[in-house]
């Protein structure tokens, strides 16, 4: 490759993968959005202020030491004297031009920017799982703990070189490395945490909490949906020759077709079930297809894809289901579509990549699951010990807007007592 063709790739691959990491911080808004429309009213300012928050504390921590943790060989620059907090170098140019076919193909900032995104979408996931009943600051603590080392360190052992990727586990997007990372931290709070005031009867009953704004709840599934495109196409790394172009776009296609297949499977098994088309179900049924493919989204053909997403929407309704039957309240489903269903993504990639096995696949999904929930285990507990995790029931009762942000989103709607 001439000069001038490396500058171009490497220009194009580095925007590609800023373009790809700005859809995926646009997630954020996806999950702010599903999770307020989910939620009653009187929890509304709270669940926004989590996932602004979480955003914020996942980028300072992956800065910080995350980053470093996960990926130990990229440590190049140091933003403190004698300290290297990782930042992945930038490649001067004549480092691009003397490496000819070896070189870099994209800027190390643009990894560190494409990566911090993946951080912030595995906390987001917790934080509709425990809402409308913890305290606010103790779920930006656990944010910390979570971001900067529980993340990191079982993602570099995929993502970094460490043990998984050396077994020839694979996951090609995150559907073990970030969803089943998030549905296991969030099932260890909601453990300690408890269900919500009302939710499950003394004589075994589930009683249905609808969310306040459905509407909303949809913006951020199509939000998410859009984002996702930046996060299995950006996983690809590279736009820059035919082959990875046209790899892009298989990513893009299959994508798209999982989730919709996840969404009609969702919608047909709830009114098989309830007799009714449950927008809930088919929003978490869409997203269900999404996580269901990332594992592996460049190797199957879109009808397979599409089949990959349609387990995942059936999946998820009996998942939710069974979840409630086991008063395991989770306000969002986040706990089925990103864990019951990132396990499924995880273990379908043999069904199309050859090179997968399927036993190093369960010690994947095995080894992630018992990190992260065990680790996430003992810091809420330890929380739970020193400042207890959850509001008082008469702050329950009211709404965590008012007893932990002070205001309320829908003022004006306030019902007189």
């Amino acid at each position: 490759m001439d000069q001038p063709s490396i500058q171009i790739a490497y220009a194009l691959d580095t925007f590609y993968l800023l373009v790809s990491g700005a859809f995926v911080m646009w997630m954020a808004a996806g999950f702010a959005m599903l999770e307020a429309g989910l939620v009653r009213a009187k929890n509304t300012t709270e669940i926004l202020t989590k996932n602004a928050v979480l955003f914020a504390i996942a980028c300072v921590m992956y800065m910080l030491c995350g980053y470093n943790i996960m990926y130990p060989g990229e440590a190049v620059n140091s933003i403190w004297p004698g300290i290297s907090f990782l930042i992945g170098g930038d490649h001067s140019v004549e480092t691009v031009l003397a490496g000819g076919d070896d070189a870099p193909v994209y800027s190390g900032m643009a990894d560190f920017f494409f990566q911090v995104v993946f951080v912030a979408t595995a906390m987001s996931v917790v934080s509709g799982a425990v809402a409308e009943r913890m305290k606010l600051w103790v779920f930006l603590a656990f944010a910390v703990v979570l971001t900067g080392f529980i993340y990191p360190i079982e993602g570099f052992w995929k993502w970094g070189g460490g043990f998984l990727d050396q077994m020839g586990f694979l996951d090609f997007a995150g559907s073990g490395i970030v969803h089943l990372t998030g549905a296991s931290a969030a099932l260890a709070g909601v453990l300690l945490l408890g269900a919500r005031k009302g939710k499950y009867g003394k004589n075994g009953e589930i009683n249905a909490i609808p969310g306040s704004n459905l509407p909303l709840a949809t913006l951020g599934m199509f939000i998410l949906w859009m984002g996702w495109f930046g996060f299995n196409g950006g996983s690809e790394l590279k736009v820059s020759n035919i082959d990875e172009a046209n790899a892009v776009a298989k990513v893009f296609v299959n994508t798209n077709m999982a989730a919709a297949g996840g969404l009609i499977a969702a919608l047909v098994t709830a009114k098989l079930l309830f007799g009714k088309a449950d927008l809930t179900m088919a929003i978490n049924g869409a997203l269900a297809g999404l996580v269901a493919i990332t594992a592996e989204p460049l190797t199957p053909s879109p009808l397979l894809a599409t089949a990959i997403g349609v387990v995942g929407g059936i999946l998820v309704v009996f998942s939710v289901i069974g979840l409630d039957k086991l008063r395991i309240d989770d306000p969002v489903g986040a706990i089925s579509v990103h864990g019951t269903v990132g396990i499924w993504g995880v273990l379908a990639v043999p069904l199309s990549n050859a090179e997968a096995i399927f036993t190093v696949q369960l010690i994947g999904v095995a080894s992630i699951f018992a990190w992260v929930f065990i680790t996430s285990f003992v810091v809420w507990f330890v929380l739970k010990k020193v400042v207890g995790l959850r509001v008082t029931e008469e702050e329950e009762y009211e709404g965590v807007d008012m007893a932990e942000c002070g205001m309320e989103a829908y003022p004006e709607f306030k019902i007189s007592k």
